[in-house]
């Protein structure tokens, strides 16, 4: 009987262990829309919202256990989307500009309640990469930092998103 008790005990804390890491893996899904930031947009030179991320002003997310797709509209490429796999393995998504492919490879973690996309690209022969973090923040909106050496020289951006 202690024995049957035993393992009924660890069985549920086991269960109880796989119900809180389930809950900490939100759902991006949506039409999202960024959130004007006055600050950034007087930095801007008031040109308003900018392309935090390479996602641009709106977004729509498709999100289920296995995928992340995220679709957007770029004036000079037309409607693009983005597929990452959620379990850690490498997504490819080329992007043809100008005549030539860019090879795009993604890889996905969870932190936490926190996902991190890290991209590489190579253009020309030059690799760089980017990382970006998105988490919904208190009130539901997605916020989605951006970490990028692009260009060469690193930046970090900030954007914030509502459905």
């Amino acid at each position: 009987m202690k024995r049957f008790l035993s393992v009924a005990a660890i069985l549920t804390l086991v269960l109880a262990d796989a119900a809180v890491s389930a809950q900490s893996k939100p759902s991006f899904a949506g039409k999202w829309t960024m959130v004007p930031d006055p600050n950034a947009a007087a930095a801007a030179g008031g040109r308003g919202r900018g392309m935090a991320g390479g996602l641009g002003p709106e977004f729509t997310a498709v999100q289920d256990d296995k995928t992340l797709t995220v679709t957007t509209n770029n004036p000079q490429l037309g409607e693009l989307k983005t597929v990452y796999n959620l379990d850690g393995s490498e997504s490819k998504n080329p992007l043809n500009f100008g005549g030539q492919t860019v090879d795009r490879v993604s890889k996905v973690k969870w932190d936490g309640a926190k996902l991190v996309i890290t991209t590489t690209i190579s253009f020309n022969g030059n690799p760089a990469e980017s990382t970006q973090t998105w988490m919904l923040d208190g009130s539901g909106s997605l916020v989605i930092e951006t970490s990028s050496n692009f260009g060469g020289t690193p930046t970090t951006t900030k954007a914030t998103y509502k459905k």
